[in-house]
């Protein structure tokens, strides 16, 4: 048996691998220590006779000790994380290719020549979007938000582009020509409109650091992982910058689980 930890800034994902199937938890994040490990084990009900190793990554995992009552535990750079759990999710099979993290912040990898690199990241992902939404709108549960901005209609708080001009080169008049630039005239704000715009914002800027992150590896699609890119709006957003730059997006089932999916891929083929 294997059991892989991602410790994130928001959720911590756990992944148990015993006789071939995964098995995946989610907890919110704690100080990463032994008694959160405890908790962890004690709340999957963890049997450790046959627990051969610990993989662990994200925040500062590297500060565990070198075991955890006697099993050894797998320090697992987050970038590899990342990737191997693309390869492993998406059943890549080409050498090259974009994958992007959108979690609590967001992280761009790219694999090529047997190596994976870190493109760079930004600071805008789910925690944006909880932050935010707690000083807009009063709440910062991720589902309440995503019902909000459901029902809501961006179109009230943001500027579009055949909102203020005729015609800029190939782009529709449907693209965002100024996020809340509507809101300062505007003094009637829904929670749902903000919701909607807020989580829309944050899935353009996702998908433009996505394209051209795609764009400077020469890649015409980008693999997503992530529990930010569950959430529809926010998915929509971020597709919708992609097509600006044909760039294709795949998003697949479970890839809330993906960085946590690629630790435990990495202490299995040790």
């Amino acid at each position: 048996m294997f059991v892989a930890i991602d410790f994130g800034i928001t959720n911590t994902d756990v992944v148990v691998n015993q006789n071939g199937d995964d098995i995946f938890y989610s907890f919110p994040s704690r100080s990463i220590t032994d008694d959160f490990i405890d908790y962890i084990f004690n709340e999957i009900d963890l049997d450790f006779v046959n627990l051969h190793k610990i993989g662990v990554t994200g925040g500062k995992s590297s500060n565990l000790g070198e075991t955890y009552k006697d099993v050894p535990i797998i320090k697992i750079n987050e970038v590899d994380a990342i990737g191997l759990g693309a390869i492993d999710l998406y059943d890549i099979s080409e050498e090259s290719f974009v994958a992007v993290s959108a979690g609590t912040g967001t992280a761009c990898i790219h694999h090529n020549n047997g190596k994976f690199n870190h493109l760079g990241g930004i600071s805008v992902g789910g925690g944006t979007l909880q932050g935010l939404s707690k000083y807009l709108i009063s709440t910062e549960n991720a589902k309440d938000i995503e019902e909000l901005a459901k029902k809501g209609d961006r179109k009230e708080l943001d500027f579009l582009i055949g909102d203020v001009v005729n015609e800029i080169g190939s782009l529709y008049p449907e693209i965002t020509a100024s996020n809340f630039g509507k809101a300062k005239n505007n003094k009637n704000n829904s929670k749902e409109d903000a919701a909607a715009s807020l989580s829309n914002m944050i899935g353009e800027v996702i998908g433009t650091i996505s394209y051209l992150n795609a764009l400077l590896c020469n890649e015409n699609k980008v693999y997503f992982l992530g529990r930010t890119s569950l959430n529809k709006v926010i998915k929509n957003g971020i597709e919708d910058r992609l097509k600006l730059a044909n760039i294709s997006g795949v998003f697949k089932e479970n890839r809330e689980y993906g960085n946590v999916l690629g630790a435990l891929r990495s202490i299995q083929s040790d």
